[in-house]
This record gives structure tokens, C-alpha cells and sequence, in this order.
């Protein structure tokens, strides 16, 4: 008997292989970032990483200028969101809904439905709430965010994705250093390094979690991080890791006006963005198949609930130009 697997919504690589010009996802196109990809070639592939991650944990705390007790490995975003939920689910009092945003990505929504929790928008109706800054795929701020970070709100836990935050080329953050202290931060360096092939995340719980943040460590498998993950995750921590994210995003930021500009050329409406992606309405019926059957992959919106737009990472300019020749050819 054959079995069909459910189709996964997801920029990069897809069956027919790697996109030559991949607008489809948000990793730094400058990238990779040359320590942390020496760093990944080198990783002691022959032996187990130090199963408590001591070293890690201690560079990741200081990193983040937190105690190295609020530090959770995860194998990825993805592995790390179901883990809360399936906790949430099981001990975390409140309505049996995790609220997500109205336009995320997707498996927030399908952690939910996996667990038997229902999939809610209003924050109020949820044990669970995620929220994500700057959003997918939209770009902007979290609506809400900073009433959901307040002391005293209802007990449901708070899970900020901080993916795109190290991508941030414009705007500044709803939450304060208190404000992130209260919610559970899940950050995953892979996409700021250009390296999303490595899959390696981690997790900053909040103050006075004590308990929660030993429940979710152990319900955490061994060994999450794999050698190739923790040496990207020590690299990350470096200053010269740093000051090539931070000389990256001035880059990232002249590309970006570029491809708005030729977008718009093109008769896109483009929405504005604070990281290193937007969203553009082409004319209808822009043929995506055909494009990507040239090279050219653009994330269809209809995933996040936004028929008729798509999702532009920012490439170069040679890669903003092969996108232009080939839509005005198709046109």
C-alpha cells in the first residue's frame, strides 16, 4: 500500500531541485558567513557533542546577557514549536486553542491541530499564544505584541519567534529587554548566517520559568544539536560572526531598495517591510510555474492566506535581474 505524505508549504529547494535565483526564502543572501561556515567544516562530525551542551549554554547565556539555566537547545524552530504545544497541551491551563497570527507560518497552526488543540487568532481564547518579529511574511511588527508581554495578563504562555529580528533592516522591536524577559524567545541564527541547511535553534525562557523551562528540557530528546548545529551555534556567538551580520545587513538594505524599485517597474505593488523580504501583488496570473521552470522560485502567499501575492526574499542584483528579464519575457 502506498503512502501519500502531506504536501509541506516551504521556500528553497523542492522537487526539482535548487532554485538557481530562490526568492522564496528569507535566509541572508550575502551569506554564508565565512566563520561560521569554517566553523561547520570543521565540526568533529566522528564524535557526540557534550550531551548537557555546558559550553554552549554558557556562551549562548552570555551572549544574551541571561542566566545559563534559561537556555534550551532545539533541533530547529519547527522541532521546538511542536515541543511547547504537545507541553501546553498537556499541562498548561487555559482554553485548548493556541492563537497564531492571521498570516505565519505554518507550523504553528499545524503543532496545534497535531496535539488536538484548536487553531485561534484572538490570544484570549489561547493557552498558547505565538507571535513572530518581524512577522512572516508580511515583514512589520507583531499587533498586540507588547499588551502580550505585559505583567499581569492572562496566564497564557507567550512564544516570540525571533527568526527574522538578526534581519531587521528597518523599525525597532516592540519589546523591551523586561518585555522579552516574559516571554518564551526562540531564535534561529541558521537564516542570519546563511546557513539554513544546518538545523540548530535555541530558546531563552523567561524569568521566573524555572519549572517549565526543566519540563521542556525534558521532554527534549538527546543530543538535539548535532555537531554541525552546535558549531554554528558557538560561531554565532563570536564578534566576527557579528560584525559580518552587521556590515551584511547595510548590503541587504541596498538591495532591497533596488528590488522594491524594480518590482515596481515591473507593476508590482510592493507592501513595506522592516526585514529582508517583502510582499508584492504582481499582475494576475503571474505564471509562478513557469518561472520556476527558468531558474526562478517566488513563494506563492497562498500558503500564509494571502492568494494572488507572493513573498520576495532579496537577492543580489544580478538575481533581481534575471527576475525582470524573465517576467517581461512571460508578459
Amino acid at each position: 500500500m502506498s503512502i501519500s505524505w502531506p504536501a509541506r508549504a516551504h521556500g528553497g529547494p523542492d522537487a526539482q531541485g535548487v532554485p538557481q535565483h530562490d526568492f522564496s526564502t528569507n535566509s541572508n543572501a550575502c551569506g554564508p558567513c565565512p566563520d561560521a561556515m569554517m566553523a561547520v567544516q570543521a565540526a568533529d562530525a566522528a564524535r557526540y557533542p557534550d550531551a548537557s551542551y555546558t559550553r554552549l549554554r554558557a556562551l549562548l547565556a552570555t551572549h544574551h546577557g541571561v542566566a545559563p539555566e534559561r537556555v534550551l537547545l532545539a533541533a530547529s524552530a519547527s522541532e521546538f514549536i511542536f515541543r511547547i504545544t504537545g507541553w501546553a497541551a498537556r499541562v498548561q491551563a487555559g482554553p485548548a486553542a493556541v492563537a497564531v497570527p492571521w498570516h505565519g507560518y505554518g507550523d504553528y497552526a499545524a503543532a496545534a491541530r497535531a496535539h488536538g488543540l484548536a487553531v485561534a487568532h484572538d490570544p484570549s481564547l489561547a493557552r498558547l499564544v505565538f507571535a513572530c518579529e518581524p512577522a512572516s511574511p508580511l515583514g512589520g511588527a507583531h499587533a498586540g505584541l507588547a499588551s502580550l508581554a505585559e505583567p499581569g495578563r492572562p496566564p497564557a504562555q507567550v512564544v516570540l519567534d525571533c527568526a527574522y529580528e538578526p534581519l531587521r533592516l528597518s523599525g525597532a522591536a516592540s519589546l523591551d529587554a523586561q518585555g522579552r524577559d516574559r516571554v518564551w524567545q526562540l531564535w534561529t541564527p541558521n537564516k542570519a548566517l546563511g546557513l539554513t541547511g544546518v538545523r540548530a535553534a535555541y530558546v531563552i525562557a523567561p524569568t521566573g520559568a524555572p519549572e517549565a523551562a526543566r519540563e521542556l528540557d525534558a521532554l527534549c530528546p538527546s543530543w538535539p544539536v548535532g555537531a554541525h548545529g552546535l558549531a554554528m551555534l558557538q560561531a554565532w556567538c563570536l564578534p566576527a560572526a557579528q560584525r559580518w551580520l552587521a556590515a551584511s545587513l547595510d548590503t541587504l538594505r541596498g538591495w532591497k531598495t533596488r528590488q522594491r524599485a524594480l518590482c515596481e517597474s515591473l507593476g508590482w505593488l510592493c507592501r513595506p517591510s522592516e526585514a529582508n523580504f517583502f510582499i508584492a501583488q504582481p499582475p494576475p496570473a503571474l505564471p509562478l510555474d513557469l518561472l520556476r521552470a527558468q531558474g526562478i522560485k517566488l513563494r506563492d502567499g497562498a500558503s500564509f492566506g494571502l492568494p494572488g501575492l507572493v513573498r520576495l526574499g532579496v537577492l543580489p542584483p544580478a538575481s533581481q535581474d534575471a527576475l525582470a528579464m524573465a517576467v517581461r519575457a512571460l508578459s
